[in-house]
């Protein structure tokens, strides 16, 4: 019998991290009222660091605020913002001026996806996938680099490992998650002379997240990915990577693009039956959730 393949442990942060590591920063955070950029901002919070958290549903937003302010003891609070209006960022960030007098850290995680063949893809949705994900990330930079300046502080932008590879039904995530990757380099070497750094986080699939049951097959429906972790991610995982790359410890990393997918990539195969997926998209149909 072969025996059982090793299990990386989930750690918590604070077994690595000073728990005031963080201490009088300030984090600015789109896409902050779910999954893993909730994640992310809990963690950087749990390490001293007070937040505020954007997004378009403000009810949403506000509910984690508060859970979020609850569980660190950390100042978190709402700003309602649509990343491809940048006067909505502009108020979001005039907000947190005037309610912290800093930001020192920002990430970059609004993002949109779902699952489409070119030729089932509009025009419109390929455009609202770039306008959120790229234009969304350039508009954050530009809203708040007067101030990460200002702090010498550090962005990380959330990205994929889709576009390492050709993935089937995701030619608008692909497009715009490279875009991501393209701005983060020349962010750190444009930025790295001020005192900036700039790196990417591109998660694997993550489990108990919106975006992994939006995209994932239905149960039954394939084989079982392999990891060579063990495990699926977890958002804590991509949360430690947020805690080190903002850390003093990442000072000399910069431009940097870091996977946090237990090695999934290096295994990955398509998601879909290939060929058979792209030739009769309506074949497998039934498999995806939501239907193509």
């Amino acid at each position: 019998m072969a025996p059982a393949p090793y299990v990386v442990p989930q750690v918590d942060s604070a077994a690595v991290f000073k728990p005031e590591i963080f201490r009088g920063k300030v984090l600015f955070c789109t896409g902050g009222g779910s999954g893993i950029c909730r994640g992310m901002t809990e963690a950087v919070m749990r390490h001293g660091a007070n937040a505020v958290i954007l997004g378009r549903k403000l009810d949403r937003l506000t509910q984690t605020a508060k859970e979020l302010s609850e569980a660190t003891g950390q100042i978190c609070i709402p700003a309602q913002a649509d990343v491809r209006e940048p006067k909505t960022l502009q108020d979001a960030v005039r907000k947190t001026i005037e309610k912290f007098g800093r930001i020192d850290f920002v990430i970059c995680g609004a993002a949109g996806n779902f699952l489409a063949p070119i030729s089932g893809l509009s025009e419109n949705a390929f455009r609202t996938v770039l306008e959120i994900d790229t234009l969304g990330t350039y508009n954050t930079i530009k809203a708040t680099i007067a101030h990460v300046r200002a702090a010498k502080g550090s962005y990380i932008h959330v990205s994929a490992t889709l576009h390492y590879n050709g993935t089937p039904f995701q030619a608008h995530v692909s497009a715009a998650k490279a875009g991501v990757d393209a701005l983060s380099a020349v962010v750190a070497v444009e930025e790295g002379p001020h005192g900036v750094r700039s790196n990417v986080i591109a998660p694997g699939p993550i489990g108990a997240t919106e975006g992994m049951d939006r995209l994932s097959l239905k149960a039954g429906e394939h084989r079982a990915p392999a990891y060579p972790a063990g495990r699926m991610g977890h958002v804590d995982d991509v949360a430690n990577a947020a805690v080190f790359l903002f850390s003093d410890a990442a000072a000399y990393i910069t431009g940097q693009i870091l996977p946090v997918d237990g090695g999934f990539e290096h295994l990955r195969g398509s998601t879909v039956p290939y060929p058979q997926a792209v030739l009769d998209p309506a074949s497998v149909a039934h498999m995806i959730s939501p239907k193509l």
